[in-house]
C-alpha cells in the first residue's frame, strides 16, 4: 500500500508539474549549462556511444560544459523517474517506456518537439514513421521521439538445445513448426538435460508482468480493450494463454519459477524472450547461438513491440537547450548509429541491410525476421493513463497465480476486479 501511495504520489507530481509548466516557464539560462539525462540501460556499449554523440554535441555547443547519462535499474525506472519530478529533481531529458507514455504525453510535463525538430538542419521528419511516432503525439504535436521500437525477439542456445537432443528453433521454423508447445517442449527438455533454466521471458522475474504480452498476444489475448476501458484479463483468450504459461512453469519446468534467476546471456539458460538491444551481450559467447521470431500462437504468427520514447522536460532552465539536443542526439546521422542497438523510427533505416552494418553480430535475415517484419505487424506493449497505478494492482493481484495449485481462472477474474476501477478513470 505505500508503494501504491508513493507511485500514485509521483505521478501525481508529473501531472502537478505539467500544469504549472503550462503557466508559465522559467526564463532560459544564459550561462554554462549541464544537461542530465536519464536512462534505464547500463550497459557499456550504450553508454558509450552516448557519450560519444554527447560529445559531438558539446563540441559544437562550447556553453554546454556537461551532458550526464544517469542509469535507473530497469525494474524501478518509472517510480524512480516520476518521484524525481514530483520532488523537483527532474532531469532534462528522460527515457520514457512505453507503459508509462500515455501520462508523460498526457500530463503536460513535456516539451513540443515539432518546431525544434522541423527547424534542425537536415532532420527531416518526413522520414519518421507515422505508426512509430503515434504512442507519443497528443493534439497533432510529438512530445517524444520514439529512439527505440524494438521487437521481441528468441535468443537461442543452439549448443544447450542440441546437447538436449531437440531441434534448434532454426530447424523448427523450417518444418513450420515453430509453435508455443513446441518451444516450452524444447525448453523443458534442455532444462532437464542441462539442469539449468529452459526459457526465460527477461525482465519478467514475477514482477513485470506486461513483459508476458510476449507469450499471450499469441492467444489474441489484450490486457484491456484498444479504448482502455474493459479489462481483458478475465477473457477466454488471456485464460488459454495463462493457463498454458502456469502448466509451462509448475508442470513442464519449461521455464524458471519463482525466485529463480537465470541470465541467458551468461550460458544460464536455453533461451530467452527480450530485444535486440542485448545483443552486444553475445559478444564474447562462448556457446552457438541464434535469433528467432516470437513461435506461432493459437492465433498465429504475430509480434510484440517493445517502445522507448525520448522527451525533454518542459520545466527548468535548459529546456530549450534540451531539446537542441535531442534533435541532434536523434538526427540521421546518430539515428544510423543508434540502430546498432535500437531499431529506428526513421524508415530509411528500416531495411536488413541498413540494420545490419550497425549490427555485425546478427545476420541479415534475423533483423529481417524478427526486427522489420516485426515492426510491420507487431502490436506494443500495454499502456493505459494511469500506468503506474494500474501495473501495481495488477502485480498484485497476479501473485496468487504464481503458485502450483493456483486457480487461473479465479485469479485472472479477480485482476480484472482490481483493476476496473482503475480502467474506468
Amino acid at each position: 500500500m505505500k508503494i501504491r501511495a508513493l507511485l500514485a504520489a509521483a505521478i501525481a507530481g508529473v501531472l502537478a508539474l505539467g500544469l504549472a509548466a503550462c503557466g508559465g516557464e522559467e526564463e532560459p539560462s544564459t550561462g554554462p549549462v549541464s544537461l542530465r539525462m536519464t536512462v534505464w540501460s547500463s550497459n557499456e556499449a550504450h553508454l558509450k556511444l552516448f557519450n560519444e554523440i554527447a560529445d559531438a554535441y558539446r563540441a559544437k555547443n562550447p556553453r554546454v560544459t556537461e551532458i550526464k547519462f544517469d542509469p535507473i535499474p530497469f525494474e524501478s525506472y518509472t517510480t524512480t523517474l516520476t518521484t524525481q519530478i514530483a520532488g523537483g529533481n527532474g532531469p532534462d531529458l528522460a527515457w520514457l517506456l512505453e507503459n508509462s507514455a500515455p501520462d508523460f504525453v498526457g500530463s503536460g510535463a513535456l516539451l513540443p518537439l515539432d518546431d525544434t525538430l522541423a527547424k534542425a538542419d537536415g532532420y527531416n521528419t518526413a522520414d519518421l514513421s507515422p505508426a512509430a511516432t503515434k504512442l507519443w503525439q497528443a493534439d497533432g504535436k510529438l512530445f517524444a521521439y520514439p529512439f527505440s521500437t524494438s521487437p521481441f525477439g528468441v535468443f537461442v542456445n543452439n549448443d544447450m538445445v542440441k546437447a538436449a537432443g531437440q531441434q534448434t528453433p532454426a530447424e523448427l521454423i523450417a518444418a513450420n513448426q515453430w509453435t508455443w508447445e513446441k518451444a516450452v517442449a524444447v525448453a523443458a527438455a534442455s532444462s532437464a538435460k542441462s539442469g539449468k533454466a529452459g526459457l526465460v521471458v527477461r525482465d519478467f522475474d514475477y514482477k513485470g508482468w506486461d513483459n508476458l504480452s510476449t507469450v499471450w498476444s499469441g492467444w489474441g489475448a489484450q490486457a484491456w480493450s484498444a479504448d482502455g476501458k474493459t479489462c481483458g484479463f478475465d477473457q477466454q483468450p488471456m485464460v488459454d494463454a495463462m493457463t498454458f504459461l502456469h502448466h509451462a512453469i509448475f508442470t513442464g519446468k519449461a521455464l524458471p519459477g519463482p525466485g529463480t534467476t537465470a541470465d541467458f546471456f551468461a550460458g544460464e539458460a536455453a533461451m530467452t524472450i527480450t530485444q535486440i538491444s542485448r545483443t552486444s551481450l553475445l559478444k564474447d559467447a562462448k556457446f552457438g547461438w541464434d535469433l528467432v521470431p516470437l513461435p506461432t500462437g493459437p492465433k498465429g504468427e504475430y509480434a510484440v513491440i517493445g517502445q522507448a520514447g525520448l522527451g525533454a522536460l518542459k520545466k527548468g532552465k535548459n529546456a530549450d537547450v534540451a531539446a537542441d539536443f535531442l534533435a541532434f542526439f536523434t538526427n540521421p546521422d546518430n539515428s544510423a548509429k543508434l540502430a546498432a542497438y535500437f531499431p529506428p523510427p526513421r524508415t530509411s533505416l528500416l531495411t536488413a541491410e541498413t540494420l545490419a552494418k550497425t549490427n555485425p553480430l546478427l545476420k541479415p535475415e534475423q533483423l529481417q525476421q524478427v526486427v522489420i517484419d516485426g515492426i510491420s505487424s507487431g502490436v506494443v506493449k500495454p499502456s493505459h493513463t494511469g500506468q503506474a497505478e494500474i501495473a501495481q494492482a495488477v502485480r498484485a493481484a497476479l501473485d496468487p497465480l504464481w503458485k502450483p495449485d493456483a486457480d487461473v481462472k479465479a485469479v485472472l477474474g479477480g485482476v480484472c476486479s482490481a483493476i476496473n476501477p482503475l480502467l474506468a478513470k
